[in-house]
């Protein structure tokens, strides 16, 4: 099997291109009915460097920060508004933090934009922070979990949840889009979360029974060198994992607050 072939997702997933028009339509339905929010917030100067933020009915019970996946040369929080649902339902906000893409800059810099976007959705709230993303969204938010990310949020972290996780960077380099990341030997071994240590926060990784092997390999990886918690959700492949973050009674949702 290639390197192309082990990060493939949507071919190998039934009906997996329908899967970004499912999501576009999802998200747009759920921003259109959504009565507290402010979308598109700006955290820095760069045209992407913007989060959407919604409400719940009553007071926060704190808040849940969502990074999208997209191999960080793809993707925005507009396709995947539909998961605040969950975290709305419990109480709590929810913030979509987007970040610019590959290869206007490199991976380095987009772990840079997350954390100054968490510095300001934290800024805006109270109560615990529950971070949460997928696929490159999961690299993201395992990287805010490191001993050399030292935010002054870091304490208010309740749980990061990392889905689909890629925890090794060093097999995309064999892989076509590396063309596009540029990834180096260096950045490979400093971006992965695997060869930081991590901080003392609650950690799970959360895969998809029915995913790649690769990613269910990234997502053991992650466990064996942090001692994390690790779920493998049976049924589930790499588009669909997410699903539970829509439900406020699912697993996922249960795990993360938990």
């Amino acid at each position: 099997m290639t390197p192309d072939e082990a990060y493939a997702n949507s071919a190998y997933i039934p009906d997996g291109e329908a899967y970004y028009a499912r999501w576009d339509a999802a998200a747009a339905a759920f921003r259109n009915t959504a009565t507290d929010k402010d979308l598109g917030v700006a955290y820095g100067r760069g045209a992407r460097q913007t989060y959407d933020f919604y409400r719940p009915i009553g007071p926060s019970l704190g808040t849940v920060v969502i990074v999208h996946g997209g191999y960080w040369l793809a993707g925005s929080p507009d396709m995947f508004s539909h998961l605040a649902a969950g975290s709305l339902g419990r109480g709590l906000a929810c913030a979509m933090p987007s970040h610019t893409l590959c290869p206007d800059v490199r991976i380095a810099d987009i772990t840079a934009e997350i954390k100054t976007a968490i510095d300001a959705i934290a800024a805006r709230t109270d109560g615990p922070l529950y971070v949460v993303g997928h696929s490159a969204g999961g690299h993201l938010v395992a990287r805010m979990a490191c001993e050399d990310i030292a935010p002054d949020w870091a304490h208010r972290v309740a749980r990061v949840m990392a889905i689909s996780p890629l925890g090794d960077l060093a097999p995309l380099m064999g892989t076509t889009m590396n063309d596009t990341l540029g990834l180096t030997t260096e950045e490979a071994r400093l971006e992965s979360p695997i060869h930081h240590r991590v901080r003392d926060v609650a950690v799970t990784a959360w895969v998809g029974g029915d995913e790649r092997p690769a990613f269910l390999q990234q997502a053991k990886g992650l466990h064996d060198a942090w001692g994390c918690d690790l779920t493998i959700d049976p049924g589930r492949h790499h588009f669909d994992v997410i699903e539970g973050l829509e439900d406020a009674t699912s697993p996922m949702m249960r795990a993360l607050l938990s």
